[in-house]
């Protein structure tokens, strides 16, 4: 298993957060080359499901860019918190564009619904997300379990999503009703910070809730509670500018 040290985990939140402000280019390549981990850990988890290592690598490492670029300091979550989530969407993201199921396998999904419940019950104790050594320690299992169990939350929700019979994004109260996703985009300035990311995670990120609740550091029922509140504001927003 990957593990930082202290030092190491110093630089990085104050080269993170240097980079932040400048956007010098050699800072970012500095950054990612001492972060690779994170996309080889992420590259790994996918790494026996019927493609080469070599390109979800590829892909986990466009993952970390996108991170890097993307967090936001002021947040206060851990960077490693906010890119493994990004990195592992990527990932995603790679194997549905390509018509590729994502196996899981029988222990995964047998440890899911467990794995689910004990995330709730933490998260009403704790009141924020739990994380995934927090759930391993309470079922008293290991990290990769719980981040196997996890992922197969998600490729349950992609083949449901991916049916025949099922609706574009059936989950949050249905994007898809609010309008054409280039509008929302226009949109989506309009509300406030927080909001605005946690919708731009969930549909065009395709991060889980409770990918989302790690991030922003809430728990995943205030997450769903401020989608079903921002699509409700996006609703009304296009029926004023079309109106």
């Amino acid at each position: 298993m990957f593990t930082t040290k202290p030092e190491d985990e110093q630089w990085l939140d104050s080269a993170i957060r240097e980079y932040s402000n400048t956007r010098k280019t050699d800072l970012r390549d500095e950054i990612l080359a001492r972060t690779k981990w994170l996309a080889v850990r992420s590259a790994r988890r996918f790494a026996d499901r019927g493609e080469p290592y070599d390109d979800i690598f590829q892909v986990a490492q466009l993952g970390l860019f996108k991170a890097v670029e993307r967090f936001d300091p002021a947040q206060g979550v851990h960077f490693g918190a906010f890119a493994t989530p990004t990195i592992v969407g990527e990932i995603r993201r790679y194997f549905r564009d390509h018509t590729w199921s994502l196996k899981v396998s029988r222990g995964a999904k047998d440890l899911r619904p467990a794995v689910n419940s004990a995330a709730e019950d933490l998260s009403k104790e704790l009141g924020r997300a739990a994380t995934v050594d927090e759930i391993a320690v309470k079922l008293r299992v290991s990290q990769d379990s719980v981040i196997e169990a996890l992922e197969a939350n998600n490729a349950y929700r992609t083949s449901t999503i991916d049916g025949p019979t099922a609706p574009s994004i059936p989950v949050d109260g249905g994007f898809d009703d609010v309008i054409d996703r280039e509008v929302v985009k226009a949109l989506l300035g309009q509300l406030p910070e927080r909001e605005r990311k946690i919708l731009y995670f969930r549909y065009f990120d395709e991060l889980s809730q409770a990918e989302i609740a790690d991030i922003v550091g809430t728990s995943q029922v205030h997450v769903g509670r401020l989608i079903t509140s921002s699509l409700a504001s996006l609703r009304s927003l296009v029926e004023a500018t079309t109106s």
